[in-house]
């Protein structure tokens, strides 16, 4: 089945994009909050959720990831499933807030050079910047006949255990080892399309 590459690599994007979230300053601002504040508070173990409301009209069905915690350096396999009632075209606004569970305390990551807790005005246009367009979508969107440019037509996709590769990168020790949790939210023109939270655990070797 065909896919929206948006909806299916917004979860992944979000744990790789975590990764480096601290490159650039040593020592952000941090805004902190108390646990408890907010649902999807678990630690320790993958989990997800729908955070839209009924209305919105992509939904995750499934998503799995591999290995729990998820290492860097490492392979990280993925399956999906979205069901997307509307075609999702430019501008494709995303909003992320990235967290990280110190004590008893959620840490929210700042936005530095375009990573961690920020807002991408159009992710249609960062596809372009990416891949640009005209040439192959890169694997394993090839191999299931998947775009990688906007729009995306409405339907039901699915993709089948995929591995993706998790380079080595140098990052300061308190952005390592420790548990997360993302909340994505994708919109156009202010309706909202979609919204999934993700609570997942890093290692780095």
């Amino acid at each position: 089945m065909r896919m929206s590459a948006l909806s299916l690599m917004l979860p992944l994007l979000c744990a790789v994009q975590l990764c480096a979230a601290a490159l650039g300053s040593s020592h952000p601002q941090l805004l902190v909050e108390r646990s408890g504040s907010r649902r999807l508070s678990k630690v320790g173990g993958f989990s997800w959720e729908n955070c839209g409301d009924r209305r919105d009209p992509v939904v995750l069905q499934s998503l799995s990831v591999a290995p729990d915690p998820i290492s860097i350096p490492g392979s990280l396999r993925v399956s999906a499933a979205v069901n997307s009632g509307k075609t999702m075209a430019s501008p494709l606004k995303a909003v992320l807030v990235v967290e990280k569970a110190l004590g008893d305390l959620w840490i929210q990551l700042p936005c530095i050079d375009q990573l961690g807790s920020c807002t991408y005005n159009d992710v249609c246009t960062i596809l372009d910047e990416l891949i640009p367009p005209g040439t192959t979508c890169p694997e394993p969107l090839l191999t299931y006949g998947i775009p990688c440019h906007c729009p995306f037509k409405a339907g039901s996709y699915s993709l089948p255990a995929s591995d993706f590769i998790l380079p080595d990168m140098e990052l300061p020790s308190w952005m390592t080892n420790g548990n997360y949790r993302v909340r994505a939210v994708v919109s156009n023109g202010g309706e909202e399309l979609g919204c999934v939270k993700l609570a997942f655990s890093l290692q780095s070797q």
